[in-house]
């Protein structure tokens, strides 16, 4: 696949830095000036014509993901799905929350009042979460499925098994640092609600997200709307009141339809290429930054991988991954470096030879 010719950017620099931000391809920049050519000539039937695309970007997200399309939500981004969906539980709920987990996901919930226990990512996060069940007696757990700062991925078959253990405990995930990087069926995954952002691994740009919700947490968000007399309105008709709670107001075609355009590329090359292309090269990257004594023992041991690797890296370093045009981000106290699809081996080898 010529991906350079797709992405103009690699040929100018080696891209580490999906984590921060996804990369807008050459097709779909084409797509977006065809977007707005439509509009500057043909003003409001554009809109009738073109609204069409929200209707699809629904479809193509539960197709993807496995959520029942009566289930997904759209959203301008995490922060506000996410927001959004604490307005609509009641203030006794008692949140269960990661340390230096993301900043607008914590907030949140301090913010708003809620009782809440944070629990220690370390060696035995899972026992911790565990012991804080336990002590705390929390009604909801709110976290990442990747961590933005380290890269930490929650297992999969962890969360299922809390989903059995505890079957009343509201699971709510952030998934912008992990949708669009594996194979995922949010049916089956344990999750009540996977929030997250497309413009990193999607390749959807910004303004513009999702919300995925089971039938059991769906049915229990802004419950005090259920008996309200909806809007007459004929151009809202069909509308019911969590489809006017969670999306209100207009949809932006230009910004749902570039994350209908980046799905549409993530699954014409497969999630299961990109899952494998993924981990083989970010597990590589793993084994010899490890065998330098970057990476702790616990973290590289754990079953399941994201494709982030948080280094703590000297100025020194970073100054020689600038002058070689190697693009990563400083988050917490180290340097983050991500590979997506478009990554190579030889990206990486350019990286440790800067580390030398």
């Amino acid at each position: 696949m010529l991906l350079n010719k797709n992405f103009p950017i690699l040929d100018n620099c080696t891209y580490l830095n999906t984590a921060n931000s996804g990369l807008l391809s050459s097709d779909i920049a084409n797509w977006r000036q065809q977007h707005d050519l439509q509009f500057t000539q043909n003003g409001s039937m554009f809109r009738i014509e073109n609204i069409k695309v929200i209707d699809e970007l629904r479809t193509n997200l539960s197709d993807s993901f496995f959520c029942k399309k009566e289930n997904t939500f759209l959203t301008p981004n995490f922060s506000i799905g996410f927001n959004t969906i604490l307005e609509g539980l009641g203030k006794h709920h008692r949140f269960l929350i990661l340390h230096d987990d993301y900043p607008t996901l914590s907030y949140a919930i301090t913010s708003r009042g809620f009782d809440f226990w944070e629990v220690p990512i370390d060696s035995n996060l899972e026992q911790n979460i565990l012991d804080a069940i336990e002590k705390f007696k929390p009604t909801a757990f709110a976290f990442s499925m990747v961590q933005y700062i380290s890269g930490l991925r929650m297992q999969s078959d962890f969360i299922k098994q809390l989903k059995v253990l505890f079957p009343d405990l509201i699971l709510i995930a952030d998934g912008t640092q992990f949708l669009g990087t594996t194979v995922f069926n949010f049916k089956n995954s344990g999750l009540d609600v996977l929030a997250g952002s497309g413009y990193k691994w999607l390749l959807g740009g910004y303004g513009n997200g999702y919300i995925f919700l089971s039938d059991d947490v769906k049915n229990k968000l802004y419950e005090g709307r259920k008996q309200s007399l909806l809007p007459t309105a004929q151009f809202i008709s069909g509308r019911n009141y969590l489809s006017l709670s969670l999306e209100p107001g207009h949809l932006d075609s230009l910004n749902f339809g570039t994350l209908n355009q980046g799905i549409n590329y993530i699954n014409n090359i497969g999630l299961d290429v990109i899952e494998k292309t993924n981990q083989e090269l970010a597990n590589k990257a793993r084994q010899k930054l490890h065998a330098k004594g970057l990476i702790p023992d616990w973290l590289i041991e754990r079953k399941e991988q994201s494709s982030i690797i948080s280094l703590p890296l000297e100025k020194e370093v970073l100054l020689r991954l600038e002058a070689k045009k190697i693009i990563c981000s400083i988050r917490g106290a180290n340097t983050r470096i991500s590979f997506h699809f478009y990554n190579t081996e030889e990206n990486l080898n350019q990286f440790l030879e800067a580390l030398k």
